[in-house]
């Protein structure tokens, strides 16, 4: 993907701010989209007409166009020309564009919600074709008067110039579970678990969710799943490896080209490889911090990014970064030292990120819940804890997987496991706080308090 698009596509989702979040921005640079582009864009075709609702799109609005960057622009620079155009956009049309066209490197759609965006993108392709047909000029015959209302299907028109007002917020009082309606939310090893629990929580409470997982085919399943639930497009799977930084770059390029940006993203992913300090494998020890501790690092890299990039247009634009730590990240855990230290580990990479993010209007907080015992993770009858801690002996006495489960469920104070939803209030209360971070919280049912 062109680097600036990685730019311009969130600063457009900064400058459509509503007080909690943007409108989707969706890119297309496909042939049919690109091509007729390259001669349009020199001949000021595309600037020619309206996108007319014979074609498809509602509104009549022009679309906005912004030149192809130069080389070695900054990307101070590109964020500046997106602004400028922008505001010179709605100086004159009072409304905000539905299309914009970035020289002769694709286009950007903007909506409400993915479908919507989506939707004008493929009629924008359809006047591009009925334009090639018909020749270079206004197939109607000269430039149509401008808009002078606000699009009925989108979200509130931004007031003012490009410089960063917005309309009136939502509110952030009331319902908690609709803090996150209209977001777009990424949760790695979204296909099972703690994962899947929170991405079905999201996309209930109204965000795009991108369920980022190696497991593709799961994540494939449980997006098909809630989108056809919701006839509408709510989930996205994407494969990725979070221990990998081009696997974690391709996620978040992937994510910016499809929705524009990055309100929140869920670090969930991690592995568990239980043993004696004296006789676990190096490789197996690197494995866990390889996933739990550096991938956290690279996935906060390259989502920060995006996440600065939709600030900035107003400087008011909040968004976050949450890791599912551990309570073994805030006590050592016997026998599982591999597991705990990079658990430890996350937690002074969520404080150091919390202190340099925050100008940024990022927030970085860590949650920490007790054991889900219910999970694959513990349950699972041929690689999960219960088996794991049973053949390593860690529950004196055990011989059975019940009589190990039964161990662990008799040090919680509330005598059971963490659970999906307990997960998902602290996830919900950490998103609505915007005067927290740099936190981890104890979702543990008793089991570990702070000091």
């Amino acid at each position: 993907m062109e680097e600036s698009i990685l730019i311009v596509a969130p600063t457009l989702r900064g400058l459509t701010f509503d007080g909690e979040t943007g409108a989707i921005v969706a890119f297309e640079d496909s042939p049919s989209a690109v091509g007729p582009l390259l001669d349009a864009a020199q001949k000021d075709l595309v600037l020619s007409g309206p996108i007319f609702s014979d074609c498809g799109l509602i509104d009549g609005t022009f679309p906005m166009f912004i030149p192809s960057p130069t080389r070695g622009e900054s990307a101070a620079v590109t964020t500046g020309r997106v602004v400028f155009a922008f505001g010179r956009y709605l100086e004159e049309y009072h409304v905000r564009p539905r299309i914009v066209v970035y020289g002769n490197l694709g286009c950007f759609a903007l909506g409400e919600s993915l479908d919507e965006a989506l939707e004008a993108l493929a009629a924008y392709e359809r006047v591009l074709s009925e334009l090639g047909r018909q020749g270079a000029g206004n197939p109607q015959g000269g430039r149509s008067p401008a808009p002078t209302t606000a699009p009925t299907s989108g979200r509130k028109a931004a007031a003012g110039s490009g410089s960063g007002a917005t309309a009136e917020p939502r509110s952030g009082l009331g319902d908690r579970n609709r803090i996150v309606a209209g977001k777009v939310a990424i949760v790695t090893g979204g296909a099972q678990g703690f994962g899947e629990e929170i991405v079905r929580s999201l996309v209930a409470a109204g965000g795009l969710v991108f369920i980022a997982d190696l497991n593709q085919e799961g994540g494939s399943r449980l997006a098909r799943e809630l989108n056809e639930a919701q006839r509408r497009t709510v989930a996205v799977p994407v494969k990725a490896d979070v221990s990998t930084e081009d696997s974690v770059r391709s996620l978040i390029e992937q994510v910016v080209r499809t929705a524009g940006g990055i309100d929140l993203f869920i670090s969930n992913a991690g592995v568990l490889r239980a043993a004696s300090v004296k006789e676990q494998p190096a490789s197996e020890f690197e494995l866990v911090t390889r996933v739990n501790y550096s991938g956290f690092f690279l996935c906060t890299k390259w989502a920060s990014r995006v996440m600065a990039a939709q600030n900035a247009p107003t400087g008011r634009y909040f968004t976050d970064i949450v890791q599912i730590n551990s309570k073994s990240g805030l006590e050592g855990s016997n026998r599982n030292a591999a597991y705990a230290g990079s658990k430890f580990g996350g937690i002074g990479l969520t404080q150091s990120f919390a202190l340099e993010l925050v100008s940024d209007n990022i927030k970085v907080n860590a949650i920490c819940p007790g054991n889900f015992f219910d999970g694959p993770l513990w349950s699972d009858p041929e690689k999960g804890l219960f088996v794991q801690y049973l053949r390593a002996g860690k529950v004196p006495g055990a011989t059975t997987v019940a009589e190990v489960k039964r161990f662990y469920e008799e040090k919680v104070p509330m005598r059971r496991g963490c659970t999906g939803p307990d997960v998902v209030r602290a996830i919900l209360y950490i998103v609505e706080q915007k005067y927290e971070t740099g936190q981890a919280l104890p979702v543990t049912g008793g089991q570990v308090m702070l000091s």
